[in-house]
């Protein structure tokens, strides 16, 4: 399908929501389907064009729904099949875009198909997963690390034989050089595409097929401050593989057949933006987004900047986040423990301007730092088993506060899943509501201004030279160009503008004296060039 300028994915803010955090509406501690649909209003008047859903499929929840059991299936703690398709309607009826998470490269280890796969080695489904026979001395067929700590491989008593996976032991990999799981996993993006889904958010999307010989993995040559055994191997052989690029193809010809839709690929590589636009070429996936600004630091101009030139196809369109469900929140991450509103709000600033596709996670747009979570409270397996050294992923996935003094910050009316973290009380969406000025209202502003500006939604991006910490740039879109203008710092600055124009209110620390911009701590500003005859 011809992709064209006014495609409503690119350039959009798509939100993320964490569904187990999101809204409780049922009081069991736990966010669910009903709860989002209740705050869609939110959602709508946020600005945004679509929501990201994260899992809400039938699971065991041992990666809290990144370990599916049924894929045609709401778990019951988040609703029923009638729920979502409630929410579904509802979403498009204010204007909403609604893309669903699909984790393809895995499954549940109860999942039907893994049961019927371990049970025999004959059994119609017996080369569904990647098992391997163990090596002369009875260890695992290969050197292959799990991006959660240990091997990549377990033993399974009753086949006698090793089984793959690349994350938890609990989320065994499907075997995609096997035709009949490939046309299975259509079968489930089909399902959803039918029920109306406006796309897909494809998880791990590079980890689909491993190397068919199971070679080992190389060590990188030098290791020295990395912390996982993961990062001590390039992964030549264990994802990335070229076989997954075709089956993006056919995936999104499957897409096709639908009008309007998207796919979003995420990309964990060492070769962040390269293997990115490997998956967002024509005729793969509509876009993908990659790790580079969700681990990386300290935040600079340089770091940013970088970024966004590394992102060097002209036909392959990029996505960019600063927050999801498994990193450090960006105000703590960029900012330290004693980060201010005025980081947070400026961050926001300079990702509504980026050229791409943005994402913004739950939470974001209230500025909330990372919470605290007390190791008897933790839930994550990866944070568990990297205490004390990294404290995991709950510390990003705490409730949604919407009430500054209701339990629980009206997140539920019982203890939630995640305790709520004390300090996110003053962040609440009611306490925001009532300020004069707040992150919120800042990031509705942000959200507005990009809609209302083409060049900011779809024009090119042109970097200017500038000392730290300014961030400088372009966007140009036919006859308008927007200057934007940044400063990543808490002292005040100047930056001469390479052209003379008019300043655009968009609510950041700046003003336009002549042809200088005089920025406050953590300001910017955008400045609308003047045009030919204008000068």
């Amino acid at each position: 399908m011809r992709e064209g300028k006014d495609d409503w994915w690119r350039g959009a803010v798509i939100y993320q929501v964490y569904p187990r955090s999101f809204c409780d509406s049922n009081g069991d501690g736990i966010g669910d389907l009903p709860g989002i649909r209740a705050r869609l209003d939110y959602l709508a008047e946020l600005g945004v064009d679509g929501i990201w859903l994260s899992p809400f499929f039938r699971s065991p929840m041992r990666d809290f729904g990144y370990d599916v059991s049924d894929y045609r299936a709401v778990d019951p703690i988040f609703g029923a099949i009638e729920d979502f398709d409630s929410l579904l309607r509802a979403a498009r009826s204010k204007g909403l875009k609604l893309i669903i998470d699909q984790v393809y490269s895995h499954t549940s280890d109860q999942h039907p198909w893994f049961k019927e796969s371990r049970a025999s080695r004959t059994g119609p489904k017996a080369d569904w997963y990647v098992w391997a026979d163990p090596r002369p001395d009875g260890g695992p067929p290969n050197n292959w690390i799990s991006l959660f700590g240990g091997q990549a491989w377990s033993w399974d008593t009753r086949r006698r034989q090793y089984y793959l996976h690349n994350f938890l032991a609990e989320q065994p990999d499907l075997n995609f050089h096997n035709l009949e799981v490939q046309r299975e996993v259509l079968d489930i993006a089909k399902f959803w595409l039918d029920r109306g889904v406006d796309g897909f958010r494809l998880d791990v999307a590079n980890f689909y097929f491993c190397d068919k010989l199971l070679r080992d993995n190389p060590a990188k040559s030098a290791s020295g401050g990395l912390t996982r055994p993961y990062q001590h191997q390039r992964h030549l052989y264990d994802r990335s593989q070229p076989e997954n690029l075709a089956f993006m193809e056919t995936l999104r010809s499957l897409v096709d057949q639908y009008p309007d839709r998207m796919t979003v690929a995420e990309i964990g590589s060492d070769s962040y933006i390269a293997r990115s636009i490997e998956y967002s070429e024509p005729g793969r996936l509509h876009t993908a987004y990659n790790f580079l600004l969700l681990e990386n630091g300290p935040l600079s101009a340089a770091l940013v900047r970088d970024a966004i030139e590394s992102w060097s196809s002209a036909s392959a369109w990029p996505s960019w986040s600063f927050s999801n469900h498994d990193v450090v929140r960006v105000r703590t991450r960029w900012g330290g423990s004693e980060a201010s509103d005025a980081l947070a709000q400026v961050l926001l600033g300079v990702l509504m301007c980026l050229r791409g596709t943005i994402f913004l996670y739950q939470g974001e747009e209230l500025g909330l730092p990372q919470a605290d979570v007390p190791f008897d409270r933790l839930r994550d397996p990866e944070g568990i088993r990297f205490w004390p050294d990294n404290l995991g992923r709950d510390g990003c996935r705490t409730p949604m506060p919407w009430k500054a003094r209701a339990p629980n910050g009206g997140f539920s009316s019982t203890d939630p899943w995640l305790p709520l973290d004390r300090r996110h009380r003053e962040f609440a969406v009611d306490m925001q509501e009532r300020a004069r000025s707040s992150t919120l209202k800042l990031t509705r502003a942000f959200i507005r201004f990009r809609r209302e500006h083409r060049a900011l939604r779809v024009g090119a991006i042109e970097f200017f030279d500038a000392p730290e910490p300014i961030l400088a740039f372009a966007r140009t879109e036919g006859a308008t160009r927007l200057i934007c203008v940044f400063n990543l710092g808490a002292a005040p600055i100047e930056f001469r503008l390479p052209c003379r124009g008019r300043a655009l209110d968009y609510g950041l620390p700046g003003r336009l004296e002549g042809d200088r911009a005089a920025l406050g701590p953590w300001g910017g500003l955008i400045v609308e060039a003047a045009s030919r005859e204008e000068k």
